[in-house]
This record gives C-alpha cells, sequence and structure tokens, in this order.
C-alpha cells in the first residue's frame, strides 16, 4: 500500500509559497512553530514533533543521514542554497498539481509560477477573500461601490477557488443569509476609515463567500489550528453549520481543522456539498499524524477528503506533510486489508481518490 501511495502524484489542495533565502536557525525555527516566535532561551523547535520528523526524513534528501543534528543539517542546507534545497524537497514531495494562497506573505515568498517550475507540475491560485476586499477599501473605492469592484476583482483573477480567514477576524458562527447591500455598504464605509483596512466584520465575512459561491468558486475556510491570531474557541467548524447549508450546492472545503477534525468529518458526512482535510497539522504531529488521518476518516465520507500541506516559507514543510500523510493513510488502508474490512483493489481506488482525483474533481484540474 506505501508503494502504491509513493508512486501515486498528490494534489496538494491547499498550500503557500516559500522562501527564496537561507535563514538561519532562529528564523528556521521560528517556521516550525505557529507561534509568534520560538520559544524561550533553552526550548527548540527541533525538539517537537514536526522537529523530530524533519530531522528523520528531510536530511536523506540533502544528501546526509537520517536523524542529522540540527546545525549539520543548516549547514548542509546554506551549502546547497536556497534555490536548489527547494527544488529538491519540491520534487520529493511527488505532485501532480499545487493549489497556492496568494493572500498572506509577511515577507517575499515564491509565488505560483516558481512554485510549479520548481515541483514540475502545475500550480493554480487560492484567492484569499479578505485581502481582495482590503485591496479595494485601500484604493479609495466609494463605499457604494465596494461591493461591485470586489465581484469584478475577483472575476478578474485566474483562480480555482477563494478562501475565507473568518476563522481569524471574527470566528466560524457566521450567518447563512446573505447581507443586504445597505449592510455590505455601510460595513465597507468602517472598513475604509480605518488607516490600515483590516476585515474583521462578520457581514464583510459573509458578503465575500457569497461572492466566491456566485462565481462559482470551491470556498476554503480555515478551521481549528493556526496561529495565535486565531481564537480556537471560535474555530469549531460546527459555528459554521448555516452557512455551509446556504452554499450548497457550491462546495466548501474544511482546511486544517485539527482538533475539531472529527467534527469537520461529521459535517463531510452530513452536508453534501462539504469537503475536509488535514493539512498543517499532519506535518505538525509528526509521528502521531496517522492517529490524526484515521480518525479523520472515522466518519468523512472517502469522496469528501483532500490531501493539503499547507507548507509556508520552509520547503522541507512540503516534502514532510506528502510524505506523513502517504505513511498514516497507506497503513491505515493496509490494516483494512489485513483485517477484511476492504478489499487490496478498494484500498487502491480510496487512495487515489484522497490523493489527488478528489481535489480534480472539486476544483476541476
Amino acid at each position: 500500500m506505501l508503494e502504491f501511495l509513493e508512486s501515486s502524484p498528490l494534489v496538494d489542495h491547499h498550500c503557500h509559497g516559500v522562501l527564496d533565502r537561507d535563514p538561519g536557525r532562529e528564523a528556521f525555527e521560528a517556521s516550525l512553530t505557529e507561534a509568534e516566535a520560538p520559544g524561550p532561551p533553552g526550548v527548540s523547535m527541533f525538539d517537537t514533533q514536526v522537529g523530530f520528523a524533519l530531522r528523520r526524513w528531510c536530511p536523506p534528501v540533502l544528501d546526509l543521514d537520517a536523524h542529522a543534528e540540527p546545525d549539520a543539517y543548516l549547514a548542509r542546507r546554506a551549502e546547497l542554497g536556497a534555490a536548489e534545497v527547494n527544488r529538491r524537497f519540491l520534487r520529493a514531495a511527488g505532485l501532480e498539481a499545487l493549489c497556492v494562497d496568494t493572500g498572506y506573505s509577511p515577507e517575499a515568498l515564491l509565488g505560483p509560477p516558481e512554485l510549479g517550475r520548481l515541483a514540475g507540475a502545475p500550480a493554480h491560485e487560492i484567492v484569499r477573500l479578505e485581502t481582495v476586499a482590503e485591496q479595494v477599501a485601500a484604493g479609495g473605492a466609494d463605499a457604494a461601490r465596494f461591493a461591485e469592484e470586489v465581484r469584478s476583482r475577483l472575476a478578474a483573477r485566474d483562480a480555482v477557488g477563494a478562501k475565507s480567514i473568518a476563522a481569524y477576524r471574527a470566528g466560524l458562527e457566521l450567518s447563512g443569509e446573505r447581507p443586504s447591500g445597505a449592510e455590505v455598504a455601510a460595513a465597507a464605509g468602517r472598513l475604509m476609515r480605518q488607516e490600515a483596512p483590516r476585515v474583521c466584520d462578520e457581514v464583510l465575512h459573509r458578503f465575500l463567500v457569497f461572492c466566491a459561491v456566485d462565481a462559482g468558486l470551491p470556498v476554503q475556510f480555515h478551521v481549528g489550528y493556526g496561529d495565535v491570531d486565531a481564537d480556537l474557541r471560535r474555530g469549531d467548524p460546527l459555528l459554521l453549520i448555516d452557512l455551509l447549508r446556504a452554499m450548497d450546492p457550491v462546495p466548501a472545503m474544511l482546511l486544517h481543522n485539527y482538533p475539531f477534525h472529527r467534527r469537520a468529518g461529521y459535517l463531510a458526512q452530513v452536508l453534501p456539498n462539504v469537503h475536509v482535510d488535514a493539512g498543517l497539522a499532519t506535518h505538525n504531529l509528526g509521528y502521531r499524524a496517522p492517529a490524526l488521518i484515521a480518525e479523520l476518516l472515522e466518519l468523512a465520507p472517502f469522496g469528501k477528503v483532500l490531501y493539503s500541506s499547507d507548507a509556508f516559507a520552509l520547503a522541507e514543510l512540503y516534502h514532510l506533510g506528502a510524505l506523513l500523510f502517504r505513511h498514516g493513510l497507506a497503513g491505515l488502508l493496509a490494516r483494512g486489508v489485513e483485517d477484511g474490512a476492504w478489499t487490496a483493489g478498494d484500498a487502491e481506488r480510496v487512495a487515489g481518490m484522497i490523493a489527488s482525483g478528489n481535489a480534480r474533481r472539486v476544483y476541476g484540474i
């Protein structure tokens, strides 16, 4: 089963750009955590699940022995240079296509064209809805024309999907009702009066989702685990149920989901347009990733589960996400074959669906 999955290319349906420079140790460790800083003195992010997973699986890609010490690993990384490191790890991920969220770049990152070239696979854009709205607001458009301008800019993007980060700004308890034109204009006016426009209004988050729905774009939602800006108390996907129902039949893609992955699996079972993944959490859980994948698949229909890495900044996370996903899914499917839960043919069919088939169908790629 593992050999089958290792030979099966993946569609990474949610990922980000990577650094085109060699980060020092502090910056490297900072990219291994969702915290604002890697930790107090004496605490290393190499001493975590993701840190040990990186030391186990990434050194051989750079011609080192597994479990290389951090300093030796970083020295070899610097010796090869960012361009070669990025190429090796993107190719090692074994990708058939990438869907790249271009809305968050606190520093210069490689975009879809460069990522696609490095991976040897087509790279498509996922447009971040709040970024579009903030750009419109910063451009000084009249509040009465805000909605029209957002729709126009969204239509002009050659994107295969859209993403909402309402979980970071207002929480996921979003109504299923379309906001009226007057409500949108009033909220846009408040947004435009901000010195640095930042969408955090429940009305605008709903408006943006319905803009994507009207454009026929699958809508990704950040759910659960994320950096410290995300209030996990308001990141439960069950809070989204009214909006998810209102979006049908346009696909809703619940991203990450940890520690709410079982709840997300339930939503994927009971709502026809809901799909799920375990990106970001997979590589952060490292050795424990197989347990996460098994729990996600307890209720979620296999035709509604997708692969994503949510790799960001470090190309290693593309490789780790893909490898740990393949190992976790292969182990679950192989045990099912051994126990007579399904046949080997069924296992391979399901593996192909989750690895790439479901994403190709949903995004039309």
